[in-house]
């Protein structure tokens, strides 16, 4: 089941179990605008070549839109509709002042060299500059894009409006970044990890762990656990896999992916299947990669007691289905992950204010954010005797249902 399919199932149960009204929930689901657009740049070599661009505004009854743009070969209309509504109900379900979009280019950033990644994003961004807006729709990075996109985006955008800071989260600190925003989805999922494992009196100190996709997500949280004195046992990415019962020793295997940009031939630990970290033996399994990485076929074989959902839609419904009959607690994307999202807001309030926070007050307020979230979340599953990834799709669909109401929505 793709993306879309899978968060529209989600969707359509939540609204039931809060017993929406029917057009209201259609409503819902519409999202508020699409845009495609055709960049074409001239390549170094001077030849022309056209990408095709998206960004999907789903809703804005909570707030101005907010998502990613990512640059990936398999971008679709699809794939960014349903990232989209995902993010409409992940800034309801951490309470920020957001409404959810997302977008992207269907290309290969690797392809492609710095200058022609430059041409293309001030493309994108004349494109669609006068769609998006501080308080209209604010992007962020997300796959295949990072810092210096955001910089590219924000300097195109204020030539058109003038300096505007606000217009995208995830920039670089010179430019008005926030501090701790880089290593915030990952220590989000750490936040949100100690927050469940409480729930059931355990430690992250007492645990064993792995983590399928070592990017910025799975890094920072691999290194945060092991500070934490957790047991980082398995470690996966496009490059390979490395495993250690003892615990890998996370800030060495950094510094070796850091100087030969692959994890294997790691001394610290052995050489493993990459997908036999999905089926590993331990106590939390972490997936920080892409989605669908947990399907009827692997299911069975998984031997976690609790999954974290750092990526976004890493679970197909058949296989949360599986999991759940075998009594795995999974705790879903659209709180696991949340922490990217929540730092990105603390961000747009910092430019709002030119007023910069330092990065001790950004991580106490996430965990504030991520704790307080999982307490809502928690209390949704037991007034609708639900699992966690309906308590979280009740908890927001149930507030932009509510905002939508509140400001005059009529049929």
């Amino acid at each position: 089941m793709n993306a879309l399919a899978a968060t529209n199932r989600n969707f359509r149960q939540a609204a039931r179990i809060l017993g929406l009204d029917s057009k209201l929930e259609k409503s819902l689901l519409i999202p508020f605008r699409e845009i495609k657009v055709e960049c074409t740049i001239p390549k170094d070599d001077g030849t022309l070549v056209s990408y095709v661009g998206f960004r999907v505004q789903h809703d804005n009854a909570r707030g101005p839109m907010k998502g990613g743009i990512r640059y990936h070969p398999e971008v679709d209309l699809d794939e960014v509709n349903a990232l989209a509504q995902l993010m409409t109900w992940k800034t309801a379900v951490v309470d920020i002042p957001y409404g959810g979009a997302k977008g992207g280019i269907g290309c290969k950033p690797k392809d492609l060299s710095k200058s022609e990644l430059e041409r293309l994003t001030r493309v994108f961004t004349q494109k669609i500059h006068d769609l998006i807006g501080i308080n209209t729709d604010v992007p962020a990075p997300d796959m295949g894009t990072n810092a210096q996109t955001m910089a590219w985006i924000l300097d195109e955008y204020s030539k058109f409006h003038g300096h505007s800071p606000a217009i995208v989260t995830g920039k670089p600190i010179d430019l008005g970044g926030s501090l701790g925003r880089e290593a915030a989805t990952g220590r989000g999922v750490v936040y949100a990890t100690e927050a469940l494992l409480a729930e059931y009196g355990k430690n992250i100190k007492d645990l064993t762990f792995a983590i399928q996709g070592f990017g910025n997500v799975g890094a920072w949280a691999a290194k945060l656990i092991h500070e934490r004195g957790g047991k980082v046992i398995a470690v996966s990415d496009i490059t390979g896999a490395v495993k250690n019962p003892d615990g890998l020793d996370i800030p060495a295997l950094l510094n070796h992916k850091e100087a030969t940009g692959k994890l294997i031939d790691f001394s610290g630990g052995d050489v493993m299947n990459s997908d036999e970290v999905l089926t590993h033996e331990c106590d939390v399994l972490i997936p920080c990669a892409l989605g669908g990485v947990l399907n009827r076929e692997n299911a069975d074989n998984v031997k976690a007691k609790f999954i974290i959902e750092a990526a976004n839609h890493p679970t197909d419904p058949e296989a949360d289905e599986i999991l759940s009959k075998k009594g795995i607690v999974i705790l879903p994307d659209i709180y696991a992950n949340a922490g990217g999202v929540t730092v990105s807001y603390f961000e747009w309030v910092q430019n709002i204010q030119g007023f910069m926070w330092d990065e001790e007050k950004v991580n106490r307020e996430l965990k504030k954010y991520m704790t307080k979230a999982f307490h809502k979340l928690k209390s949704m599953c037991q007034s609708h005797d639900c699992n966690l990834r309906m308590g979280a799709f009740t908890l927001g669909v149930n507030r932009v249902a509510r905002a939508t109401t509140l400001r005059g929505w009529e049929a």
